[in-house]
């Protein structure tokens, strides 16, 4: 996900009206996908799947954006606040490592956390697949020609075309939003030729993809640990059900249901299967739900086919790209080479990738990021995750979670700036709905009033620091996420949202005006103790750690913050001396500063770091997407930034896709 919101940043005044695209706008290949990550996505914000296909086999993995193993937990740590001074203390007196094993022992989070990134088998949870919908196609292993394998950006349509015994097929999807289902057509130029089995299924010993951390550690048992069996079973000639619980069956119940739609042929249930025979054409309806919302999934999965099975599927495509086509038509972007699309997308990459020049490419891979937002971020839905809303695993890299140390944050960067206003609401709506267990968190960890987030974030809730300080006791991710609260409302200036979320923002300033100490030096405002996001410095004594006193990224967002607090209170003519109160400790935060080698400290001190080729970039925060440090308006701290990117760049940072993204921003 974020690899494709690369160039947000490009886009100028961005135009309001609906109009015809001019650029070609479909990535397609010439073969069917390999593995997942080379599958076509596709989502109406809630219901997603990945398209392979396959010609004798087709792999359409599901998923659905609420379908996490774990429960809510009471993860915040009674013993936190009892030694929060002491960890603060040894770090004013430069014991740094000392004050890293402290935290470790007394203000992490209660129990097993998150399973650091293993969260499947612990409460925390993991973000899973909903399963698979499988095809095999009669006729066996055969030649075929003229395949190609489709996703058309202009109407969120994926298809697959082929040529097989002098046959031409052709199959088409789309995951509706206005009909809540994943819609299915499967078509041939003579009639009788559509003859496949379709089944249904989740079994965690074929989905469940191993992975490996940034250290290289695979963080989570073998399958054998996965959930307890589904069930999926044939309901009559014409339907298929999945359903079941995640967490080893003991947690939220989900069920998928297909009903199948033949035009002439035979249609029969086969035990879990359904086979089609001689069809001359065939639609295929998928509902899939889970309880976390509150409701029983067997009967929404029905009310959703109810609602569908009597509509033709030109009714159903009509409604779909319509419904899309009003937020994704919005915005347009030409870089010429309009002939560039008449090669297959992969083989631009590798041909971009060698030094060749494709700007039609670059306008292509915008217009991706953009559909990837439209379609795992809808109203009333979940925001995207780690992973949008695809994921082939149980136990997903990260648990697919929310990360507030930048990377739910960089989903809705291009948000609002890409006229997809909508698309920001579900996470400003996630945002609001950490107040509560933030309060607790605030209250017990830090004795403060006010609401507290930290690095990691699930459905159920958690706000508590992550298991090992190093990168769990992030202490500013509030922070940054009230900065998205503000911009739904700079680009938007409705008072009323404003009068809605003022309150959120003005909980997370509190916290921080509650928790910021002196430090001893200059007497400046900081954070104690934090960390910059997942970076470790070495002191001149030789020490090495995370844990720290005021890393400026903390310094910048609450900057940003307090500032937005300011001018929110100002707007509303309300809160004037809260409004005097946050510019005051905005005026003592310890500053950007300027280091040995003319960048931009990353900590308080000039610290050197074991790793100056880092994935994250967090002292620059204040560059984008804060706006403290101007080329016009701080020239000198400008320069600083720039010296900061060239180290990162020749030690070899932005090796990462979305490390990559920032540094196009900056």
């Amino acid at each position: 996900m974020k690899q494709t919101m690369l160039l947000a940043s490009l886009m100028g005044i961005l135009s309001g009206v609906c109009h015809a695209q001019s650029d070609d706008l479909s990535l397609w290949y010439e073969q069917p996908a390999k593995a997942w990550t080379e599958a076509l996505p596709l989502g109406n914000g809630r219901l997603g799947c990945m398209i392979f296909g396959g010609v004798e086999r087709e792999r359409i993995q599901l998923n659905e954006d609420s379908l996490w193993s774990g429960a809510p937990q009471d993860a915040d740590n009674p013993e936190a606040y009892k030694h929060l001074q002491e960890v603060r203390d040894l770090l004013a007196q430069k014991k740094y490592v000392d004050a890293q094993e402290l935290t470790f022992k007394t203000l992490v989070c209660k129990g097993e956390g998150s399973g650091t990134g293993a969260g499947a088998y612990v409460p925390f949870g993991s973000y899973q697949t909903l399963g698979d919908l499988m095809f095999t196609f009669a006729g066996g292993e055969g030649p075929h020609r003229d395949y190609q394998r489709a996703l058309d950006l202009d109407t969120a349509i994926s298809s697959v075309m082929y040529v097989k015994d002098g046959h031409a097929y052709r199959r088409e999807f789309f995951s509706s939003a206005p009909d809540q289902v994943l819609v299915m057509r499967f078509t041939a130029d003579k009639p009788g030729a559509i003859s496949f089995d379709v089944s249904l299924d989740r079994d965690p010993h074929r989905s469940a993809r191993r992975w490996k951390n940034d250290s290289g550690i695979e963080p989570y048992p073998d399958s054998e640990e996965q959930e307890a069996p589904v069930v999926a079973s044939a309901d009559g000639a014409d339907t298929l059900v999945l359903s079941g619980r995640a967490w080893l069956g003991k947690g939220m119940r989900y069920e998928a249901r297909v009903k199948v739609l033949c035009e002439g042929g035979t249609l029969a249930a086969a035990g879990n299967a359904l086979t089609i025979r001689e069809a001359n054409a065939v639609t295929l309806l998928l509902a899939a739900a889970t309880d976390y919302r509150a409701e029983d999934p067997a009967l929404v999965c029905q009310r959703q086919l109810a609602a569908v099975e009597s509509k033709s599927y030109e009714e159903l495509r009509a409604a779909h790209i319509a419904d899309y086509q009003a937020l994704f038509r919005r915005v347009s972007m030409s870089l010429g080479s309009p002939n560039a699309g008449k090669t297959a997308t992969d083989k631009r990459l590798e041909a971009v990738a060698s030094g060749g020049d494709d700007p039609a490419l670059a306008a292509l891979y915008l217009q991706y990021g953009r559909y990837l937002l439209i379609s795992s971020s809808r109203r009333g839905d979940l925001p995207a995750n780690l992973q949008g809303i695809w994921c082939d695993h149980f136990q997903a890299p990260w648990n697919a979670d929310y990360h507030h140390n930048i990377n739910d944050q960089m989903n809705y960067w291009p948000a609002e700036v890409c006229n997809l206003s909508e698309c920001h609401e579900p996470f400003l709506e996630y945002i609001a709905s950490l107040q509560a267990p933030g309060a607790k968190t605030a209250k017990v960890h830090y004795g403060a009033d006010g609401w507290a987030v930290h690095t990691i974030s699930n459905i159920w809730g958690f706000t508590s620091p992550g298991e090992h300080p190093a990168w769990g006791q992030f202490m500013a991710a509030g922070g940054w996420l009230c900065q998205h609260l503000w911009e739904h409302y700079a680009f938007n200036g409705d008072r009323e949202y404003l009068t809605r979320v003022y309150p959120i923002m003005k909980g997370s300033a509190q916290f921080y005006l509650d928790t910021l100490v002196e430090e001893p030096e200059h007497k400046w405002l900081v954070t104690s103790p934090s960390n910059s996001p997942e970076n470790k410095f070495r002191t001149a004594d030789g020490q090495e750690t995370n844990v720290c006193m005021g890393p400026s990224m903390d310094m910048q967002i609450l900057h940003d913050l307090f500032t937005h607090c300011a001018e929110a209170s100002e707007i509303l003519g309300i809160d004037e001396a809260f409004r005097r109160e946050v510019l005051t400790a905005r005026a003592r935060l310890a500053p950007p500063q300027v280091g040995k080698h003319g960048q931009l400290q990353e900590w308080l001190e000039d610290f050197d770091e074991p790793e100056p080729g880092h994935r994250h970039m967090s002292h620059l925060f204040a560059l984008h997407p804060g706006n403290q440090i101007t080329l016009e308006g701080t020239p000198e701290l400008a320069k600083a930034a720039r010296v900061s990117l060239e180290r990162r760049l020749a030690s070899g940072g932005g090796h990462t896709g979305w490390s990559r993204a920032w540094i196009i921003n900056f």
